[in-house]
């Protein structure tokens, strides 16, 4: 595993990445709702910046599939139809499983699954206290440092432009679900298998729990008729 990067000299962040984070931290808490239209003025004054940031930002969430930039009209902010969440749960299934195999087949030790591990263990804690809003951070952690363990750039950014989409629906039907119990049985499953170098089991233990993840996400989209999320 490469060593912490040193941030002691890291750069600002300039107006229009600032702006950036702080839009799709408003889309995803709801306070930019699916189907609002805004104003790229409106959001400026908002967010204490001028428009040129704003368009900026509002240019990379758009190729995020978060908003539409409409000519003389602002920003709309896009909902998740089930069939759009359909499709990025079939992209992220092999994404996330070219990046299981891949952790198996490095020959990773224990310590260099740490943070795989301790993702683990919040989830199974955040469960243990019935807090949902704790696993569903930890469980973002686990996947995202899945991905990073596959060791493949390009796969990390396309999954990154996908998770976002899961976060932002997931945000809504997160109280809906059952305690993931067996969520987390899955992980622990994956984990076992990659340190253990085992490439098939990391596959199918990893697919068959993202194909139920999208089971149960297109179900509760359906049951509770969130087709504007």
């Amino acid at each position: 595993m490469s060593p912490k990067a040193d941030t002691s000299d890291a750069k600002p962040l300039s107006n229009s990445q600032r702006a950036f984070l702080s839009l799709r931290d408003m889309i995803f808490a709801g306070d930019l709702a699916p189907g609002s239209d805004h104003l790229e003025s409106e959001l400026a004054e908002q967010l204490g910046v001028s428009r040129t940031p704003v368009r900026e930002a509002a240019l990379m969430l758009e190729s995020q599939g978060l908003l539409e930039l409409r000519p003389r009209k602002g920003v709309r902010i896009l909902p998740v139809s089930p069939d759009d969440m359909a499709e990025i749960y079939d992209v992220l299934t092999e994404l996330e499983c070219l990046a299981a195999r891949n952790a198996a087949d490095k020959g990773y030790v224990k310590a260099d699954l740490l943070l795989l591990a301790k993702a683990i263990e919040d989830m199974e804690v955040a469960v243990a206290q019935s807090n949902l809003e704790a696993w569903a951070e930890a469980d973002d952690r686990f996947h995202r440092t899945l991905v990073s363990l596959g060791g493949n750039s390009r796969a990390t950014t396309v999954f990154e432009m996908m998770n976002d989409q899961v976060r932002r629906a997931r945000n809504v039907t997160l109280f809906m679900r059952p305690l993931p119990v067996k969520s987390n049985e899955d992980h622990r499953q994956v984990y076992e298998a990659i340190k253990s170098g085992d490439v098939g089991t990391a596959d199918a233990i990893h697919r068959a729990h993202r194909q139920n993840a999208k089971k149960m996400m297109l179900e509760l989209l359906d049951k509770h008729r969130l087709r504007g999320l």
